[in-house]
């Protein structure tokens, strides 16, 4: 089979789909979709009618990782080895970072690459017999796009170094319960469970969503005094915004606002 299109942006009404297109690699990533995946953020950064992002693999799974077949010929052991985890910590920070929101829907394997895809987001779904896990000591690798920065911030260290030092691979159900994910489900209830976890994040308004995401993953990498500052800036910003008139006035009109995105 011959890849064509690595990776696929669908935009549905207000959310944009962006499908992981290699199903027959297990949807391993390629510099090339790293790329295109690059050119995706920005596109749906920079589009105001896209509320959410949602990241999915084709044919049932997310993503096995880097494409070995690529690693072997272009990075191991060349002196081009550290190319690769520059572009891809490149990619996974501007997917964390963007100002629309994020979920990743996590099927069959979520290892190496795909992991780091998947904790670069947001949110994250599961269905309940997804594989997910770091991976890379099983082949002697590192990962190089945010497990040891990205993933004690969610679960801790220990629970880092269990998942990173062994391998292991977590069931969705697994997963939820180490507060890797945000919820699982069964196979065939995810796509209801993606509908209804995506619903009260599109509704809200753009400039809150921002001001508050942009605060919220800052809200670890500074003393408290700073953080204190940065959020009375922050209230100072949204109260002075069109979008916080909308929703006082709505509430007290008693209807829904409508939101400008300022």
């Amino acid at each position: 089979m011959i890849d064509t299109d690595h990776i696929v942006l669908e935009k549905d009404g207000d959310i944009a789909r962006v499908w992981l297109n290699r199903p027959h690699k297990k949807n391993a990533v390629t510099t090339e979709l790293l790329h295109r995946l690059d050119e995706i953020i920005v596109e749906v950064d920079n589009d105001p009618e896209l509320k959410l992002l949602v990241l999915r693999g084709r044919g049932n799974t997310f993503c096995s990782g880097f494409d070995l077949d690529e690693l072997r010929a272009n990075y191991v052991g060349k002196t081009t080895s550290m190319d690769v985890a520059v572009l891809s910590a490149k990619v996974c920070d501007r997917l964390y970072s963007m100002n629309t929101p994020s979920l990743a829907v996590l099927e069959g394997y979520v290892t190496a690459g795909g992991f780091e895809l998947m904790i670069s987001c947001d949110f994250a779904v599961a269905a309940d017999d997804a594989k997910i896990g770091d991976f890379h000591i099983r082949r002697a690798l590192f990962g190089g796009a945010g497990p040891i920065y990205r993933l004690p911030r969610m679960i801790g260290i220990r629970k880092t170094k269990e998942l990173m030092l062994t391998g292991k691979l977590l069931s969705g159900q697994q997963a939820a319960a180490f507060d890797l994910i945000n919820a699982s489900a069964p196979a065939a209830e995810l796509d209801q469970l993606v509908a209804d976890f995506a619903a009260p994040i599109v509704d809200k308004s753009p400039f809150a969503m921002k001001l508050t995401k942009m605060t919220i993953d800052r809200g670890l990498d500074a003393d408290i005094q700073s953080l204190m500052v940065m959020e009375h800036l922050a209230v100072g910003n949204a109260l002075q915004s069109e979008d916080a008139a909308e929703g006082v006035n709505a509430f007290l009109e008693k209807r829904q606002p409508k939101w400008v995105g300022r």
